[in-house]
């Protein structure tokens, strides 16, 4: 195996950390996408992708202490693994299962939180007083 090939296998990390408000997620998405045009993901994934990370970083603003959000990307040859941080505690993303459906009176951010699940292959959510919110969005690579 050349050096090249070693080098492209291993998982890349990338970390951004912006401001908690609005104007700086779509810094969040254009970040998160440029990631995954570098792997094999095709343009409706991709965008799957950026919507994800959206609302993710809006839930992160809206429930969250201020201060920053934390985007760790770490990208592998079969998937993208997304970790959106927040200071913030408290029950968001336990309010909607992925088996549940919106209806006319659905709150915003339950619909935020459907489209995550709807999203990516698998989500993860952590909520921790001391440490904050931790939201693990995975998307493989379809081929």
């Amino acid at each position: 195996m050349n050096p090249a090939q070693v080098a492209t296998s291993l998982p890349a990390v990338i970390r951004l950390e912006i401001p908690a408000v609005a104007e700086w997620v779509a810094v969040a998405r254009l970040a998160v996408a440029a990631v995954a045009s570098r792997s094999h993901f095709s343009v409706d994934e991709i965008e799957d992708i950026k919507l994800a990370i959206a609302e993710s970083c809006t839930n992160a603003i809206q429930h969250g202490e201020g201060g920053t959000i934390e985007i760790v990307c770490e990208a592998a040859d079969d998937r993208l693994q997304v970790t959106v941080r927040d200071r913030g505690t408290g029950p968001r993303l336990g309010t909607v299962k992925g088996d549940e459906r919106i209806t006319e009176t659905g709150r915003t951010e339950e619909l935020g939180v459907f489209l995550i699940r709807a999203l990516m292959d698998d989500v993860e959510y952590t909520s921790d007083p001391r440490t904050g919110t931790q939201l693990v969005m995975t998307k493989h690579v379809t081929r």
